[in-house]
């Protein structure tokens, strides 16, 4: 168990060092003019990529906005219960992301999706409507990248496979992107 253990731990650090440092600080600067625009900056994903999606919003949307004495226009499209399945009975299950976009999504405003395989259909078709409508597009995805890296303006692709340690580094990156404004919050002003 003990080999096991030290081996996963060495995967991990692996797959935080494929973390690309110039494209988060991309990532960091996109948020700024987000904020310094009061653009909306909309979050989903599926499975753990939506609790990422949810503890980012919270992150970004209390503690950094709370630094920086600036509120950051945050949301997670994935929160929602009642109308994503209001969405998915009526519709279908692939419209959950893109019918909500649909609602509140601007030219300008900022989609950030997760996905470890890249191809989640409702995360694929909400970003192809993103991208189509002028809003800034993010992906973070995995080492198979995926559809969601053949379509977003930003991608950052995990090393790895493994959907737990994908998980946990693009999850890092999301404390990144927080923490460089709770931490630095002239960043913001």
């Amino acid at each position: 168990m003990n080999q096991w253990i030290a081996d996963y731990i060495k995967a991990q650090k692996a797959a935080l060092d494929s973390i690309p440092v110039d494209a988060v600080a991309k990532l960091i600067h996109l948020l700024k003019e987000g904020l310094k625009n009061e653009r909306h900056i909309f979050v989903f994903g599926n499975g753990g990529s939506a609790s990422n999606a949810s503890h980012f919003v919270t992150d970004l949307g209390k503690g950094a906005s709370d630094k920086v004495g600036k509120r950051f226009r945050c949301i997670s499209l994935n929160d929602n219960v009642s109308w994503m399945t209001a969405i998915g009975n009526d519709y279908h299950y692939d419209d959950v992301y893109l019918r909500q976009l649909e609602n509140f999504g601007k030219k300008g405003d900022i989609v950030l999706a997760i996905s470890v395989s890249g191809n989640s259909p409702n995360v694929v078709k909400a970003l192809e409507w993103a991208k189509k409508n002028g809003l800034e597009t993010i992906a973070l995805v995995g080492g198979k990248r995926g559809c969601m890296a053949k379509i977003a303006d930003h991608v950052i692709a995990i090393d790895d496979t493994h959907y737990g340690r994908v998980e946990d580094a693009q999850m890092g990156i999301c404390h990144i992107l927080c923490y460089a404004f709770i931490e630095n919050p002239e960043w913001g002003r």
